[in-house]
């Protein structure tokens, strides 16, 4: 039986869900137009006043905002609330350029608390779970959100963070965590190395996971279901927008619902920027229409997804978003090919490898080069010379069949490639583009 945290919302007629919206989206409008000067300049700039925006219908006509905008309003420049109101800030990863910060009000962490509470019961969760939050805690959303969801619920919380294996494990079997929260490139590594001790799935007490914050193909999701002996769930979110959340995925697992209620999500083309019908591959854009503190609206994520209104088997009647594909910013062009990572961990899953890789890019002679070292099992590592090199034939011939370029395929001892305890660094591009 599907189980809700908040069934009147989740499961609401779709009359009901555009009425939150059109009502919530005017009144945030006004709200930035009000306090944020930045947003104001950019919509005089497009001929626009809160009294053009009367509908969902209208949100075509606002003015994007990027993560260039953010970090030209570092740090207070998007703050649209006094900040004795503001309780918190959370902060990117990136590595480039001034970080983003976002700021929370006492509602904003209620609210983004109760969409982590969402995912959490859709994934099975209930008062008598203990869920494991091996995410980041600190400037990190990962960490917080899913601990403010998992209270909501009343599970008992095991703020772990990430880290510290042999930790993660002892805990994990000593206190019967039933639910883990964490990135997927770290719950491979926590299945590996339970494996290396003799652990079997029926001696794990885990039932699900909540894996996000990176990107991951389906072929990992089912290595780790299987490793691990549960269900694996997707859960979406950016800093930006709150944190995790955002979108999650229930029992269906084909897709994630957005939390429309608090959220309007678009699709567009990333050249362009026309908004896309349904089904129709583009980037993601967010409106987040009853944040206090930091409230953007059309936002771009630089993710590449689907939305689908299709019915869902859960009786959740909110939007899907397909886990994206990639990001328009993470995507690699290569001899003029435009590849994903993930398209590259397709190929590797669906040969038998273990989710430990690395992207190596470069250019000699205004070529570009593309390597791929793939790390193997200990199983793979004592065959034969003559077999390392028809595995390696195998998958350059896969990755040449995904991808339509040649790439260099380079098998490496088992554990040779660091491992990553937060999200993994899997691609390194040495072209100085």
């Amino acid at each position: 039986m599907e189980r809700y945290y908040q069934p009147d919302i989740e499961t609401a007629p779709r009359e009901q869900i555009t009425a939150w919206q059109n009502e919530r989206l005017t009144r945030q409008v006004r709200h930035v137009w009000e306090h944020v000067p930045y947003y104001r300049r950019l919509m005089e700039e497009k001929g626009l006043t809160p009294d053009d925006v009367q509908s969902v219908e209208d949100l075509h006509k606002l003015p994007f905002i990027s993560k260039h905008d953010l970090r030209e309003c570092y740090p207070y420049g998007m703050l649209a609330v006094p900040l004795k109101d503001c309780v918190r800030i959370h902060s990117t990863s990136g590595t480039t350029g001034k970080r983003v910060i976002a700021y929370y009000t006492q509602h904003d962490i209620d609210l983004w608390d109760d969409c982590c509470a969402r995912a959490i019961t859709a994934a099975g969760g209930t008062d008598e779970d203990v869920v494991q939050v091996a995410y980041g805690y600190g400037l990190f959303t990962g960490g917080a959100g899913l601990n403010g969801g998992s209270h909501k619920v009343g599970c008992l919380t095991v703020p772990i963070s990430s880290g510290n294996t042999e930790r993660q494990i002892m805990f994990m079997q000593d206190l019967k965590a039933t639910i883990l929260c964490c990135t997927p490139s770290y719950a491979a590594y926590l299945g590996e190395s339970m494996k290396e001790m003799g652990l079997t799935p029926d001696q794990i007490p885990l039932k699900a996971g909540i894996f996000g914050a990176e990107a991951w193909s389906e072929e990992m999701r089912q290595s780790i279901q299987e490793t691990l002996g549960i269900k694996a769930y997707d859960i979406y979110g950016l800093t930006e927008t709150s944190g995790p959340g955002v979108a999650f995925e229930c029992s269906a697992q084909n897709g994630m619902h957005i939390n429309e209620d608090h959220f309007i999500a678009e699709i567009i083309d990333p050249d362009t920027g026309e908004v896309l019908p349904d089904g129709q591959e583009g980037e993601l854009v967010f409106t987040a229409i009853d944040k206090e503190a930091f409230p953007l609206l059309r936002y771009r994520t630089r993710d590449i997804c689907v939305l689908s209104h299709e019915p869902c088997p859960c009786g959740r009647t909110h939007v899907k978003m397909c886990k994206p594909r990639g990001r328009t910013d993470d995507m690699l062009i290569i001899r003029g090919v435009n590849v994903f990572p993930s398209q590259i961990e397709t190929v590797l899953l669906n040969q038998g490898y273990p989710a430990n890789y690395q992207i190596i890019v470069g250019r000699v002679n205004n070529t570009d080069t593309l390597e791929v070292q793939v790390e193997m099992t200990a199983e793979m590592f004592t065959d034969s010379m003559a077999e390392i090199t028809d595995r390696q034939r195998r998958l350059v011939e896969g990755l040449r069949s995904m991808l339509g370029l040649t790439a260099k395929v380079s098998l490496v001892a088992p554990k040779s490639i660091a491992r990553s305890e937060g999200k993994a660094k899997r691609v390194i591009d040495n072209r100085k583009l």
